[in-house]
């Protein structure tokens, strides 16, 4: 399998602020690794702007490119179609979740690969797949092999920790991906790299293309799409509580809250194995539709106590609102 390492560079906002995509990409800089994680080939594109004129204040002095270098450069599409010639054979149905056979994108960070498909569908040009697209989010994995799994740094402070050499100036496409391979190469051992992501910018469609997957310390699960919100909580597997290791529905001890309407949680107890934390992220699609990311982990009785205790928290706060004061 080949890693496909890719970097944007986009301009936003300007005198055509309501038009979209919100990000116009105007550079792609790409690396190929091996299966031994050594640089194989490389890729770069400029592209001439067909829809912000004016290039962004903030962006220009962290990008170093300008409206006049820009012009030179090829239209999307043609930029796009040559990249994905050099990326090889396509990635085919993902829908999923099986990974490419050919490559893998990785990417610094999680954004690259949704603004990369909301441009190439403004331009009417095919998905690159019908669901979601797993891929290394390096960025994640180098905090899961050196700090605390959780904390994400900038990508120069990781070339610093990993003693890099800074052969190249960061802050364009291609160089950004160059060192984002330079770790990647850092990061290979197996088991740091099962902590496959999954780009959702097409969420899967049927029930069967649904992800479930575990992970070392959690499982995930991004549902299909439902019309709204309501309709997403009526479904049995969304609300369901499962242990990760017998894999049986358990029960649960709070059901599903939320303060803010945008995360939820529960609290299931499973006889065998503990205590089981849920959390659901709803997600809007482009077309407001919405979809469920779900994962559950299992801690500790402590742990269990603070979503007792922000549970009873919320149930406080909507009795205030619901008497005025």
């Amino acid at each position: 399998m080949n890693y496909i390492v890719l970097d944007l560079e986009w301009n936003q906002g300007g005198e055509d602020a309501e038009r979209q995509p919100v990000f116009e990409i105007v550079e792609i800089g790409a690396v190929k690794l091996n299966e031994q994680m050594e640089q194989t080939d490389e890729f770069h594109g400029l592209i001439r702007p067909q829809i912000y004129h004016k290039m962004h204040r903030v962006t220009g002095e962290l990008i170093q490119l300008d409206m006049e270098m820009l012009k030179e450069g090829e239209t999307f599409v043609e930029v796009m179609e040559r990249f994905l010639a050099w990326c090889g054979d396509a990635c085919g149905d993902v829908s999923a979740g099986s990974a490419c056979e050919q490559f893998i994108f990785c990417t610094w960070g999680t954004q690259d690969l949704t603004e990369l498909q909301r441009n190439m569908k403004y331009y009417g040009m095919e998905p690159l797949s019908g669901g979601p697209i797993p891929y290394l989010d390096v960025q994640k994995l180098f905090s899961i092999a050196y700090e605390d799994r959780k904390i994400r740094r900038n990508l120069e402070y990781a070339v610093d920790y990993l003693h890099i050499a800074k052969d190249v100036p960061f802050h364009r496409a291609f160089s950004d991906a160059y060192y984002t391979g330079k770790i990647l190469a850092q990061c290979k051992d197996p088991k740091v790299l099962r902590n496959v992501s999954y780009d959702v910018y097409y969420p899967p469609v049927r029930r069967e293309d649904e992800i479930k997957v575990q992970f070392d310390t959690y499982c995930k699960y991004i549902s299909r799409q439902f019309a709204d919100r309501e309709e997403a909580f009526r479904d049995r597997e969304v609300v369901s509580a499962k242990c990760d290791i017998c894999h049986c529905n358990i029960r649960k001890k709070i059901k599903w809250f939320s303060g803010n309407g945008k995360q939820y949680y529960c609290l299931a107890y499973c006889e065998k194995h503990g205590y089981l934390k849920g959390k659901i992220r709803v997600r809007k699609t482009d077309d407001d539709k919405v979809y469920v990311v779900k994962t559950t982990k299992f801690i500790t009785e402590e742990q269990a106590g603070e979503i007792q205790r922000r549970r009873e928290h919320v149930s406080q706060m909507r009795k205030k609102h619901r008497s005025g004061r």
